[in-house]
């Protein structure tokens, strides 16, 4: 790799400086984490396959016309994006009842919501991503009303964007994180998706056997996490079935699981 200046480095991601100014160059790692990485492992893999189906669907929704942050896949593991003032919320968009939703309702998991439903979390690792109100939101000037709206708006066409995507290849979108970010474009703010979609940030289950292919197999301790992100890839087509991602296995980091779960 050649020698850049990094600017940030997240759990399962790396910003670079860009080539040119207002860019940057993502690079997707293959660090697995749960409960705010109080659970850590390598994935050898994990980071190319995440790099390939999140290029995939931030170019198809580029194409429908949701403004993202993505301009281009660089190599197997770097994109280059925009440089964006990310807004520090985490925005749930719910279909199915999982994870904490389940928990804090007392929900089946897999019960069918009556409609989509948007949560914000507040992005701080120390207090473990608490869950806002748009009350704290504009109190605490995190976004402004109009930008709540719009944002909530384009999580909304995301949303049905992904559902019609992912059950077209036999799998049930229960429910996504995604970030936004500013962009000054022609001397207008803009709001445009940023970080990525992918395994790690979606809950995905086979529509038959409602098998998870996602990061749950990880959190959960289900095994086969590599195997489940192929899967997913090789079935949106971004994966050539007779050359999969080859790896050596999970390599154990740290492992502190938390009976509690962010999302």
């Amino acid at each position: 790799m050649n020698r850049r200046r990094r600017i940030y480095e997240g759990k399962a991601k790396i910003l670079y400086e860009g080539p040119e100014p207002g860019t940057l160059i993502q690079h997707f790692k293959d660090d697995a984490t749960a409960f705010n990485a109080k659970k850590h492992e390598i994935i050898e893999g994990k980071g190319v396959l995440n790099n390939r189906i999140s290029e995939m669907i931030f170019e198809r929704l580029n194409d429908i016309g949701v403004p993202t942050h993505f301009i281009k896949r660089l190599n197997m593991r770097e994109q280059l994006i925009r440089e964006v003032e990310i807004i520090p919320l985490e925005v749930v968009v719910r279909n199915v009842a999982a994870g904490s939703l389940a928990k804090r309702l007392g929900l089946e998991e897999g019960t069918q919501l009556p409609r989509s439903i948007i949560e914000f979390y507040y992005k701080s690792d120390e207090l473990d991503d608490p869950m806002v109100a748009e009350e704290h939101i504009t109190a605490f000037g995190w976004a402004t009303p109009p930008e709540i709206d719009e944002i909530m708006q384009l999580a909304l066409r995301i949303n049905d964007f992904l559902v019609g995507l992912f059950l077209g290849i036999g799998i049930r979108l229960v429910d996504f994180k995604i970030e936004f970010g500013r962009l000054w474009d022609n001397e207008q703010l803009r709001i445009v998706l940023a970080d990525e979609i992918s395994p790690d940030s979606c809950r995905l289950w086979d529509t038959k056997t409602d098998n998870k292919l996602d990061k749950d197999r990880f959190r959960r301790d289900l095994g086969d996490v590599l195997e489940a992100y192929q899967e997913v890839a090789k079935r949106l087509g971004v994966l050539n079935e007779n050359r999969p991602v080859q790896a050596k296995g999970p390599v154990l980091v740290s492992s502190n699981p938390s009976t509690s779960e962010s999302d």
